[in-house]
């Protein structure tokens, strides 16, 4: 479909309030699932990002890499195992996790980045004390999996106030030099919190919160954080979207503005919930 001029300026129209509302102010986005293995889709996002440094956003990137670390283990020869959807992450894989997560996927996504045009930074969790954690209590022993015990986004804010995008990955430290593996989506959600974001925006393979799961016509727009248990009781959220939500809920309580779930298959997911009315996804106030 040719678009016109004048659909082209009411476009531009349509996003100014909203280019207006989040100049000078920080939006989260956690990055993973297809978006981040389609081509096409990997693209799309590196372009809204670049937009969204253009307009004046400050915006963080945080990113998982599963299907990268499951990978590389399997090259050496280890099989993935999980836990209630956490990786079991022994002393070597913690050793593959760190140098798959803060070296390859961390660095080509810079890359990509630097290739749109933008100004990235790859970080970790282990550069500037940024996060702290312990080891994870679970029923089970998961190994070096952390829990987060502080966060300190000073060099995050030294970047974005610099021009640069940071593209954060979650590895994390411990008190006595251990490293752990730290949940992404988790990670971004108290990133958000700590830094006052607008938004957090976490990027998935759904449409959103379904209220039946079976079918993506019954699409939850808005959810208030006080509805959530009510929707767990119903069943309504369940399975792997609780912990999304719980990110989601913890981000709202500890002060960010807005979260929401979108569907990173779509082009541009991004742009559509910032810079329309109609916004994509399920959000969380």
């Amino acid at each position: 479909m040719d678009i016109t001029n004048a659909n082209r300026a009411q476009v531009l129209v349509q996003a100014l309030p909203y280019i207006q509302k989040y100049a000078g102010k920080t939006v989260v986005v956690k990055y993973g699932g297809n978006a981040m293995v389609n081509e096409d889709l990997k693209d799309a996002v590196m372009s809204d990002i670049v937009l969204m440094q253009l307009v004046g956003i400050n915006v963080v990137l945080v990113h998982g890499g599963g299907p990268e670390i499951s990978g590389m283990l399997k090259k050496i020869g280890k099989e993935s195992r999980f836990v209630d959807g956490l990786r079991v992450t022994d002393a070597e894989t913690v050793d593959v996790v760190q140098m798959v997560l803060a070296g390859k996927v961390n660095k080509d996504l810079v890359q990509l980045l630097e290739r749109h045009n933008g100004r990235a930074i790859g970080l970790c969790g282990l550069d500037g004390g940024m996060i702290k954690a312990k080891k994870l209590a679970a029923q089970e022993d998961l190994g070096f999996v952390g829990e987060i015990t502080q966060v300190n986004t000073d060099i995050i804010s030294h970047a974005t106030a610099n021009g640069y995008v940071p593209i954060v990955a979650t590895v994390a430290g411990g008190e006595n030099g251990e490293v752990y593996n730290i949940n992404a989506d988790i990670a971004a959600a108290r990133i958000a919190a700590e830094m006052g974001a607008l938004k957090l925006i976490l990027m998935t393979d759904i449409k959103g919160l379904l209220a039946d799961k079976d079918d993506e016509n019954t699409l939850i727009p808005v959810v208030n954080v006080s509805d959530v248990p009510k929707l767990q009781n119903q069943g309504i959220i369940s399975g792997g979207m609780i912990p999304k939500i719980d990110c989601c809920v913890e981000a709202v309580r500890r002060g960010v503005s807005r979260a929401h779930i979108i569907d990173g298959r779509i082009p541009h997911s991004i742009l559509i919930e910032l810079f329309s009315d109609e916004g994509i996804g399920t959000m969380f106030c």
